[in-house]
């Protein structure tokens, strides 16, 4: 990020840039502004024919990308679609706009517009169709026409340039795990016979080799293609129009194959996707290229080729255009909230190796998660494990906590089983890419560390609030050789010693990963009257035993805090230790906290825990009933105990 749009974000102000000055249509016309077309298609990784799979029947693809330039390392920045759209939309991280959790609802700043509102301004026409779920309800000025019938073709004046999108649903994880059985008449009327043999396509050896995960992963391949004859078709339509000379055409996937351990992980599987880029007389036709481009770097770019000023919130770089800037040398990415479900992961990644660190690594891979759970290829691969029959590779989705830290070497392990951090011969890397990551996150105020139901008023006053003071410094530990991400614990005292609130909120949810060696920490952490910070505190002491008196006492004290989050976190371990009475009590008053975060941090309590007394029961059949769309989730998930 630009270093004055950061700190203008940083201190809460609203920039005073104001849209780039207007083109007219005439002129834009008459000058030199090409049409560009967005192609995009869901869940899919680059499984085409033209990146060398030979299970892809993906002709109309592979003829785009023998016009133009294949993109071998393009990247999403999460691995599921909605925070990547609101990048998308915006050109910036999902962790700076607070559009980080799955089907959020954050609008951004007002200095913050939708890319398309700064081409409708140099005389663009712009449509789209038809998603848009960028988590944060699409003002009016995004687009001439956002609806299913949208399309260049209704723009009033032919000669005035266009930026039209085209989004294609067909290999959706929904319709990945719907066999064509199932599936709805009209999605069925679009694959083509044959379908690919399940016999012969080869399964990622971290799936068990079953006859129902060889049918999905076949389905997978006869949705590519049927989404590469919707693809052709407005490519076709160009044809027609008689301006495929004069539009440059991308196409992309919005994240990785719908897939369990692809799409919403921070495998390349989940975060890699397939793009080409046709622009008439300016590449080698068939040509690729290894530069590292992310979903951040897209908005940059389309108005760097239109020839629109960048405006300087955005954080990424273009890649092409005028304003092209030099090759970025890492990727970024983040998991917060998926759907009911949270976890917070965050990874880098350079041309070889991929960093993946789990500041939440006592949750495992293999959470239950509604939406997934209810396909296929999840039901199978509960079968399998349940019956004891997985192995090697396989296994690693179901162990019971993550690893705090994953390196893999993408070129050697393209899978990325074999985890490297603790391999004394890769410490250059794993230190190089652990710094790249501590500075990404600082440069983008990465809000993450804010707990979902503390967001919306940080988001509301934009980060103006002050981090409210500390009853007393935090001591310096005497033993400062203890380190974790290669910081030494007295820094991230340090950190929490600031007056920066994001700052100190990461290095709580750090040091809570120590557990017991910075108990005395946490302690005073749970006392605190920012009660982000004493939530995080109070989390971390459930993922340790034994538990001083100290810390007990503190966290029976915790269970009276003024802060609904706080008593229900403390509540989680107090259960473990002094019986459910007590705890229970601070459960089920969660449950009827006006904030929907609260209660889902309530129900999610009562899930883990597995508490099947008939007081919570009935509680639990009331949470079925909530009117949010994830405290139901788990309620009912919940419910199946009894």
């Amino acid at each position: 990020m630009r270093r004055r749009a950061f700190l203008e974000m940083a201190g809460g102000a609203i920039l005073g840039s104001a849209l780039p000055v207007a083109v007219s249509a005439q002129e834009a016309a008459a000058g030199q502004r090409p049409n560009i077309l967005w192609i995009t298609c869901e869940d899919s990784s680059p499984h085409l024919g033209c990146y060398g799979c030979a299970e892809a029947t993906t002709p109309n693809l592979d003829k785009l990308a023998s016009q133009g330039l294949r993109y071998d390392l393009a990247f999403s920045v999460a691995g599921v679609c909605a925070p990547s759209r609101s990048c998308l939309i915006t050109g910036m991280y999902p962790t700076s706009l607070g559009t980080c959790h799955m089907r959020c609802n954050n609008p951004p700043p007002d200095h913050v517009k939708c890319f398309s509102e700064y081409l409708r301004n140099a005389g663009y026409y712009c449509t789209n169709n038809v998603k848009t779920d960028y988590n944060f309800p699409p003002p009016p000025t995004a687009w001439d026409d956002s609806s299913k019938t949208a399309h260049w073709r209704n723009r009033p004046d032919t000669t005035q340039p266009f930026f039209s999108v085209f989004n294609f649903t067909i290999t959706h994880e929904s319709q990945i795990g719907t066999l064509p059985d199932k599936m709805s008449e009209g999605n069925r009327a679009l694959l083509v016979d044959p379908p690919h043999n399940p016999a012969r396509v080869e399964l990622p050896p971290y799936y068990p080799d079953t006859p129902l995960i060889r049918q999905h992963w076949a389905h997978y391949f006869d949705l590519l293609t049927a989404m590469d004859r919707q693809a052709g078709e407005v490519l076709r339509q160009l044809e027609d129009d008689g301006l495929a000379e004069n539009t440059i055409v991308f196409f992309f996937g919005d994240h990785g194959v719908g897939l369990p351990r692809a799409k919403r992980w921070m495998y390349d599987c989940g975060l890699r996707v397939p793009f080409i880029v046709r622009w008439p007389g300016k590449f080698e036709a068939g040509s690729s290229t290894d530069r590292p481009v992310s979903f951040v770097d897209f908005a940059p770019t389309v108005l760097s080729i239109a020839g629109v000023t960048i405006p300087e919130h955005m954080q990424g770089s273009p890649f092409l255009g005028a304003a092209e800037k030099p090759a970025r040398e890492y990727i970024f990415a983040a998991r917060d909230r998926m759907d009911e479900t949270y976890d917070m992961i965050r990874a880098a990644r350079d041309h070889r190796y991929k960093y993946i660190r789990n500041y939440e690594p006592e949750r495992a891979y293999d959470q239950y998660l509604t939406y997934p759970e209810s396909f296929g290829v999840m039901q199978d691969m509960r079968r399998v494990e349940k019956a004891g029959e997985l192995k090697g590779p396989e296994l690693l989705f179901f162990r019971d906590q993550k690893p705090i830290e994953e390196l893999y070497d993408t070129q050697q392990d393209p899978h990325e089983l074999n985890n490297l951090a603790e391999s004394g011969h890769h410490i250059d890397v794993l230190n190089r890419l652990r710094h790249a990551m501590d500075s990404w996150m600082t440069e983008v105020r990465d809000l993450g560390c804010i707990p979902e139901f503390a967001l919306a008023e940080w988001l509301a006053n934009r980060g103006s609030e002050a981090a409210p003071s500390q009853a007393q410094a935090y001591p310096q530990m005497s033993d400062s050789s203890r380190s974790i991400f290669s910081k030494e614990v007295n820094d991230y005292i340090g950190q929490l010693n600031s007056t920066d609130r994001i700052a100190r909120l990461w290095a709580i949810k750090t040091l809570g990963i120590l557990g017991k060696e910075v108990e005395p920490i946490l302690i005073q952490a749970l006392q605190e009257t920012d009660s982000a910070v004493a939530f995080w505190a109070a989390m971390a002491f459930e993922n340790y035993a034994p538990l001083s008196p100290e810390a007990l006492d503190a966290l029976r004290n915790a269970m009276a805090n003024a802060s609904t989050p706080v008593r229900i976190a403390a509540a989680r371990t107090i259960y473990k230790v002094d019986g459910p009475e007590s705890a229970v009590t601070v459960f089920l008053a969660g449950l009827e906290d006006p904030n929907a975060f609260v209660r889902l941090r309530a129900v999610e309590a009562l899930d883990h825990l597995e508490i099947t007394t008939t007081e919570v029961h009935t509680a639990l059949e009331r949470a079925a009933l909530d009117k949010t769309e994830y405290v139901p989730r788990i309620a009912k998930h919940a419910l199946t105990r009894w």
